[in-house]
């Protein structure tokens, strides 16, 4: 029954033809002073990794190999150049049987040539007996992706038959992208050698769609939605929040009120005391901080302008920068201003107006001006890496000053920059607009201990938009989920294959693809163990694309090719404080290589400014005990929480240890 379920769910995803899905400010007025029930969450069936698979056609001119290749703009056409005539086939070859209960076809964008119209689906284990359609039916003329769901059968081969062209314009069929979809109450196939591709963890199921996270210092997860566990709109002044327990498992959940913050999209920074302040979003002036120690929400001072979608980080001077934010508050400018923990008190930024951060996107400034990628560096100043091409230096003293800081490459909304090493950042994908735009593959590096330096390191296999990255003790970044071709709430065009950036080859692998889709409103964190936690997607009301859940990736440094966990080194003692410039004593079972600080990770929209891998210097006074120095300058570490790891020889790291600075 329950796959029965699933699929039924799946087919109601998928079927019902383009159902229409509110823009989230069409639905932040919609869904003003009302509750919606949490609607059925079922997690999408799964896109099979398409690795060395093939495909063919009944004809071609343009090659059938191309609805492969990751490439919305390279297409699959039937000969057109001489006499055709419909019927006509693509048939994928998965080199192996496996379990299929869907198909995704992804018309050519460019021109209505060829887009498909009557169609049947045939599944084959052998290539030569098809037996009866696994389905039938006609296809929108449109551009947009389509999900055609089907009983989940055993198949090697599966054909898609066009036997009509949509709006019967003639004899032709086209493709640009298939993918197929494997069974949803199966997991994931095996995807090779784990100390490799790496592995995921069993699905966690959430009492929330987790469109925000943040790692505490006791080893848990908070994690919160909106006002409702599974859609957001309105200023309703409470939240819905949980959290996970890491170390046994358990998940509790509760609604917060008492601040009259509803905490949908908003800024999010760690402060230096351990402490967490969000900011703005659908309550756009309210600000709210959590403190782990009491496990309790207080009101922090309101802002002096209303925001949302806004970028954010805690400044070396322990102080919280923000800029830009026009989701909420109203289409306005959002110039900078600078929260104190010391007072509670908010400071404008005049000299810091939004204009220098914009994109070009054709939304104006309600996008815009959205997630700004920033990051802390000496003296109070950040800098400011992206998503516009345009990047700059922004000094907070007084009433701010923006300076020019050179180009990164084109627009790159929604993408991701996470700095991996001192003063070096990796800025990966994005799309020229914030929805509705090809997503790119691009990657770059961008070195700000000097006049910065831009680079272009090798592109990922994926474009995607809507991802997160998350740097690794070793200071490797994995890169999870987003799509290819971004719009909100949908799981069409996901990419289910993470990769794995190196700064010592600057090229991504690979890794083991995942089951579920992570697109909007998802997020990743880094946890205490080296692994990462992936989760959420969604928060759309009653609709398919909801995912109240999340798994947790184990990184190829963890394990043996076997699958089973590498040994790994233990830290014995540590303090759990220092001060910047200190050399502290840190204890470990058995000789290491060396020992790195990431700062302890919170991410909304996939945005995590204050992320940023530290390594550290130290002299090893015996086997086991190490002597190990703290950066002087508050840039280069801020202040706050950090996870201490020790990395063997092999650059397998420990537990982390957890050390405020």
């Amino acid at each position: 029954m329950k796959r029965r379920a699933v699929y039924l769910a799946l087919i109601v995803a998928v079927v019902v033809p383009h159902l229409t899905k509110l823009h989230e400010t069409e639905a932040h007025d919609h869904h003003r002073h009302m509750e919606i029930a949490a609607a059925a969450m079922v997690p999408a069936a799964p896109k099979l990794p398409r690795d060395g698979w093939g495909a063919t056609a009944s004809s071609e001119d343009d090659p059938a190999a191309q609805v492969l290749d990751g490439n919305r703009a390279t297409i699959w056409h039937s000969r057109w150049r001489t006499a055709t005539s419909l019927p006509q086939w693509l048939t994928i070859d998965m080199r192996t049987p496996q379990r299929v209960s869907g198909l995704v076809y992804t018309p050519r964008s460019d021109r209505k040539n060829g887009w498909i119209g009557r169609y049947e689906i045939h599944l084959s284990l052998d290539g030569n007996a098809w037996g009866a359609p696994a389905i039938t039916g006609t296809l929108a003329d449109d551009d947009t992706v389509k999900t055609i769901g089907f009983a989940v059968g055993s198949a090697r081969y599966v054909r898609l038959t066009a036997l009509s062209e949509a709006g019967d314009r003639g004899p032709w069929a086209s493709a640009a992208e298939i993918d197929l979809l494997g069974d949803p109450g199966l997991p994931p196939p095996t995807q090779g050698d784990p100390s490799v591709v790496g592995t995921w963890g069993q699905p966690i199921g959430l009492p929330l769609v987790p469109a925000a996270s943040a790692v505490l210092p006791n080893n848990k997860l908070l994690m919160w939605s909106a006002y409702a566990v599974d859609n957001f709109g309105g200023a309703n002044g409470y939240t819905q929040t949980a959290i996970m327990d890491l170390t046994t498992g358990q998940v509790s959940n509760r609604r917060i009120d008492n601040t009259g913050h509803d905490m949908f999209c908003p800024g999010t920074s760690m402060l230096a005391d351990g402490r967490i302040l969000v900011t703005g979003g659908s309550n756009a002036t309210k600000a709210s901080i959590y403190d782990p120690r009491a496990d309790a929400w207080s009101s922090a001072a309101d802002m002096t302008v209303g925001r949302g979608y806004q970028g954010q980080t805690t400044l070396s001077t322990g102080e919280v920068f923000t800029v830009g934010g026009s989701w909420s508050g109203g289409r306005k400018g959002k110039a900078g201003e600078l929260y104190s923990p010391r007072t509670n008190k908010w400071r404008s930024l005049p000299n810091v107006p939004p204009a220098p951060f914009l994109t070009a996107d054709p939304a104006g400034v309600y996008r815009a001006d959205n997630h700004a990628w920033l990051f802390a560096t000496s003296g109070g100043r950040v800098f400011h890496a992206g998503p516009s091409a345009k990047m700059h230096w922004v000094d907070t003293a007084g009433q701010g000053k923006v300076t020019d800081a050179g180009a990164r490459g084109e627009d790159a909304m929604n993408g991701n920059a996470v700095m991996y090493d001192i003063g070096k950042i990796l800025t990966v994908g994005g799309a020229p607009a914030y929805e509705k735009a090809d997503a790119t593959k691009a990657a770059y590096t961008v070195d700000i201990t000097g006049t910065p330096t831009v680079r272009r390191t090798s592109d990922m296999a994926a474009a995607r938009a809507y991802l997160n990255s998350v740097v690794l003790p070793d200071g490797t970044v994995v890169v999870v989920g987003g799509q290819s071709y971004p719009v909100p709430f949908s799981d069409q065009t996901s990419v289910l294959t993470p990769e794995l950036w190196n700064p010592a080859t600057g090229k991504f692998t690979k890794l083991a693809a995942m089951p579920t889709p992570r697109n909007y409103h998802s997020v990743a964190n880094l946890l205490p163990d080296g692994t990462v936690f992936s989760g959420g997607g969604g928060l759309c009301g009653k609709c398919a694309t909801n995912h109240p859940d999340g798994q947790i990736f184990v990184p190829p440094y963890l394990l043996n090719p076997d699958g089973s966990r590498k040994a790994r080194p233990v830290i014995t003692s540590a303090p759990a404080t220092a001060a910047h410039g200190a050399t502290i004593t840190v204890g470990t079972d058995r000789a290491v290589k060396g020992f790195s600080l990431v700062r302890i990770s919170a991410v909304t929209h996939s945005v995590d400014n204050d992320q940023r891998r530290v390594p550290l210097s130290s002299t090893a006074v015996s086997p086991t005990s190490h002597r190990v120095a703290i950066p002087a300058d508050p840039g280069t570490a801020p202040p706050g929480n950090y996870l201490l790891f020790a990395l063997d020889t092999a650059g397998t790291p420990s537990v982390a240890a957890q050390l405020r600075l």
